[in-house]
């Protein structure tokens, strides 16, 4: 009887362990109000689509902000510039952007450092230079068309007589 006591008052130690440890550890898929405001106020581009990030994007955006006060000013104003650019983009954009960040990691060091120095290189160029070099990657892209329906598709089919 007492080893069953015994067992009994494990089970509720842990029990009550794993509850406070619960609620110790922060959401793994907070809502926008469950945010602290230093973190709304960090995170606030991505407000009206809070709601639709999965729980996963939402502790990334909330580990970006957790870190955001040991930045400096211009990794800060970086973190901000790159998250209002991010929001301005479509869901396919973002995915072409996951895509490539993830083709990126798989390269070798070396190749990885080459890229990066590309990187600088185009971004010390002066404006018009760098406006010269996107036109012909602009030009060589396919261009998107927003279908329209044609005549024939808007017009409901005539019964047969």
């Amino acid at each position: 009887m007492a080893e069953k006591a015994r067992l009994a008052l494990i089970a509720l130690a842990l029990t009550v362990a794993a509850g406070s440890a619960a609620a110790a550890s922060p959401k793994k898929n907070p809502a926008w109000t469950d945010l602290p405001p230093e973190q709304q106020q960090v995170l606030a581009p991505l407000q009206p689509e809070w709601a639709q990030l999965s729980a996963n994007r939402k502790q990334k955006w909330v580990g970006i902000a957790k870190r955001y006060p040991k930045m400096s000013p211009q990794e800060q104003q970086r973190v901000q510039k790159r998250m209002n650019a991010w929001v301005k983009l479509s869901p396919e954009q973002r995915r072409q952007a996951r895509e490539q960040y993830r083709r990126i990691g798989k390269l070798p060091p070396d190749k990885r450092q080459d890229l990066r120095q590309q990187w600088a290189d185009y971004q010390a160029l002066p404006p018009q230079e760098k406006q010269s070099l996107a036109a012909p990657a602009a030009e060589s892209r396919p261009v998107e068309r927003k279908r329209r329906s044609s005549p024939r598709a808007a017009k409901p089919a005539s019964p047969p007589q």
